[in-house]
């Protein structure tokens, strides 16, 4: 497994930045043109590779326009493509679950995925809708990026012991070498952003080499419940990543406020112009509404969340052979209409860093993670079945009178539903209210245990829960 690190300048040359940013831009309009030509069903949705198209545009004369090397140009239509593929992809996860949800013959489910998995999709007219539905027709929007081979670059230790990283430029034997603030040498292919003077290098690493990776996994099996307050919960009470609802809130709410000072810059420079006043109108615009600290600001931010996260997992994976997590990749919409500022602070809640550690930290540690299905886990109680009122978080259940903590309520419904044998992954929510009370039923009537008769047999889940990471 490979996991990305990053190594940013120090004290770079204002001309070398420049020079860079320049190769950017040209690289910028090699891939606008990728995407503008083949990021279609006839493109990458036909499997299309990036070894066409660089025959093609050798044969045609194209490549002569952007004025790169070569080397610089091919990588960047290799990565254009890859990133159609993956946003291609990404889009046939949708339109698999459409596949379950519309027909529950195996055969003719296996067809469609098999069509769909293969690039037939575009003659069947049910795949062709929904691919259609799902995958949007992108544009590029990347002019700060330099993809740089693994044998185009060398580094390289000055007198000092500052280390340095030399790339190719726009001529031909005419490196750009940048003064790195790390002591550890980037190695394989490399990604360059540009970010407010400053370039950030991007690379990938095995992951056996971390520290992190070496750490035994526990021996448990335990349920997980994501939060906003804290990272996680789980099934034994205990909470995790704490600090990440407070994280959260502090850089929202000063985000709020830094943005409100912005705007009133912003309607004096607006006004300063239109009365003619343009030099006031440039330093306030120069001076106060620029985006080299605020970014670098978001940066940290961001730093912080994934370290409150992933520090989170491993705590996890501390106790836990099995890890059994709701699938975070789903959206879900709620009932309730919430104030402005809550809203802000819930869009700025980062289920996906949480996925992606989940994944991460699970296969890197030898874990394994099971995804199922949490629809009403928040709301159910886990020690009779019936639907409670939830209240901040305390579940109030009016069938045995107890009061749970929502949260690890919650963390146990996910622990108890990898072994249900009739909700699956993708079983509709409105399917699992109905399970739900029908089991509330049987328990207030005690009646026997209708997953052992057989009218229960067609309703069971065809689909078990199964993990997502290999043993």
């Amino acid at each position: 497994m490979k996991v990305t690190r990053i190594a940013c300048s120090t004290r770079l040359n204002p001309g070398k930045y420049a020079a860079l940013l320049e190769q950017a831009r040209r690289l910028g309009r090699v891939r606008s043109e990728v995407w503008q030509r083949y990021g279609s069903i006839n493109g990458v949705g036909s499997g299309l590779r990036d070894r066409q198209v660089r025959d093609w545009w050798l044969v045609d004369g194209t490549h002569q326009r952007f004025g790169v090397l070569a080397n610089a140009w091919k990588e960047t239509v290799r990565d254009a493509i890859a990133d159609m593929t993956a946003n291609m992809a990404a889009a046939k996860v949708d339109v698999r679950r459409a596949i379950v949800r519309r027909t529950d013959d195996p055969a003719e489910r296996k067809r469609m995925l098999t069509a769909l998995k293969s690039d037939r999709w575009a003659g069947d007219p049910f795949l062709a809708r929904q691919m259609r539905k799902h995958w949007k027709r992108g544009k590029n929007r990347t002019h700060d990026q330099i993809v740089v081979r693994a044998d185009q670059h060398h580094t390289f230790a000055d007198g000092r012991g500052r280390l340095w990283l030399a790339v190719p430029g726009l001529e031909r034997r005419r490196m750009v070498r940048i003064p790195l603030s790390t002591t550890v040498a980037p190695t394989g292919t490399l990604r360059l952003i540009l970010r407010g003077g400053r370039v950030e290098v991007h690379y990938q690493i095995d992951a056996s080499q971390l520290r992190s990776s070496q750490r035994p996994c526990g021996g448990r099996m335990i349920g997980v419940d994501k939060g906003y307050t804290e990272a996680l919960t789980d099934s034994e009470g205990e909470q995790h990543g704490v600090r990440l609802g407070k994280l959260l809130a502090a850089e929202s709410d000063r985000v709020k406020e830094r943005n409100r000072r912005r705007a009133k810059l912003r309607s004096v420079a607006n006004n300063a112009a239109r009365r003619g006043d343009h030099a006031k109108a440039h330093r306030i615009t120069v001076d106060n509404l620029g985006s080299v600290k605020r970014n670098r600001r978001a940066a940290r931010h961001r730093a912080q969340v994934r370290t409150e996260i992933f520090t989170a997992v491993h705590r996890v994976v501390d106790k836990a052979a099995t890890v059994v997590a709701e699938d975070l990749t789903k959206t879900f919409t709620g009932r309730k209409t919430l104030g402005r500022n809550v809203n802000r602070r819930l869009a700025a809640w980062t289920k996906g860093v949480t996925a992606e550690a989940l994944t991460n930290v699970s296969e890197r540690r030898g874990s394994v993670l099971v995804h199922v299905n949490a629809a009403y886990t928040s709301q159910a109680c886990h020690r009779c079945g019936s639907l409670g009122r939830r209240s901040g978080d305390r579940l109030h259940c009016t069938s045995c009178g107890v009061v749970w903590q929502a949260d690890v309520n919650a963390a146990i419904n996910i622990l108890q539903r990898a072994g249900d044998p009739d909700i699956a992954l993708h079983t509709p929510h409105h399917t699992v209210k109905q399970i739900l009370q029908d089991r509330t039923d049987r328990h207030r009537t005690r009646l026997p245990v209708q997953d052992s008769s057989p009218t229960n047999l067609g309703r069971r889940a065809k689909h078990p829960n199964r993990s997502t990471t290999n043993h």
